[in-house]
């Protein structure tokens, strides 16, 4: 019979490890994976970013990619391995919070104002894209679940010679219908003249678990220590809604390559598949 001590021991939960990849120590692994990585932080006129470059080893550099991160999430966990991806096809890779994640400054997870969040990302974006030596190299903007709808804000926000293309890895583009924020719930909460926009009080309707169906990865991104894990702001939800509006009516903007990635059981972020196919048809009459 095990002792009270043991049985308290192997009940007692395991400590997670201080890295997405296990107790390796990051140098050691990036060594391993064929990058290196660099971390800093970039001071804006709207505060703070904590910003990560994710640099080949070995070879040539063939051009620079800029990524964005989705919802709740943040630049240090998982989202490294797509980074690091890129990195090792002979690429350079810069990666920032957003403004309101992870170790950037801001409201945790509040997008009150998505025009000034993808600003923000692109002052660094540019700062770098406009260096030596990536000046004269191809340039991609790449984002991830909402990172993509920050994403395309960015390139509305640029001059039009300033990036090659665009990456989409499942982009918030449309909001599906029960995912929509309750309009009465919005309203009710304006009438308070914006003093509620910070509140974290609208319905959590579990998207990431809707997104992604492999346990072990949900695993993995649970124990994310930066991650939000807190009710949606109200006013992060009000300005999904005008934002996705609006780039729906604004896509046709978009002059340069464009590639887009989307798993076909996706739960949240299907209807964007939608919405680019038919892009797509208009573009092609």
């Amino acid at each position: 019979m095990p002792s009270e001590a043991e049985s308290s021991a192997n009940s007692a939960p395991a400590t997670p490890p201080p890295n997405f990849w296990g107790n390796m120590p990051e140098e050691e692994y990036y060594t391993s994976q064929g990058v290196r990585n660099t971390k800093s932080y970039f001071e804006t006129p709207n505060g703070k970013l904590f910003t990560q470059s994710f640099l080949p080893l070995d070879g040539e550099i063939k051009g620079t990619v800029y990524m964005s991160h989705g919802y709740g999430s943040d630049t240090s966990w998982m989202f490294q391995k797509i980074c690091m991806s890129f990195s090792t096809w002979g690429y350079a890779v810069f990666a920032a919070d957003l403004l309101g994640h992870g170790r950037s400054d801001g409201i945790r997870c509040y997008m009150g104002d998505m025009e000034k969040v993808a600003a923000t990302s692109l002052a660094f974006f540019k700062h770098v894209r406009c260096s030596e030596p990536y000046k004269d190299l191809p340039a991609f903007l790449f984002g991830e679940s909402m990172g993509g709808l920050v994403t395309l804000l960015m390139y509305f926000q640029s001059e039009a010679d300033t990036w090659t293309g665009l990456m989409f890895s499942a982009p918030l583009f449309v909001i599906p219908e029960d995912m929509k924020p309750s309009k009465a719930h919005l309203f009710a909460y304006g009438l308070l003249f914006g003093l509620a926009d910070t509140w974290a009080a609208m319905p959590d309707n579990k998207m990431v678990g809707k997104a992604i169906k492999d346990p072990e990865k949900l695993k993995i991104i649970a124990s994310n220590p930066q991650r939000y894990t807190g009710k949606p702001r109200v006013g992060t939800m009000r300005e999904l809604l005008r934002k996705t509006q609006y780039v729906q009516e604004n896509f046709g903007r978009v002059t340069i390559p464009v590639f887009t990635a989307h798993g076909t059981a996706d739960g949240v972020r299907a209807s964007p598949m939608v919405f680019l196919s038919e892009v797509l048809k208009k573009s092609l009459a």
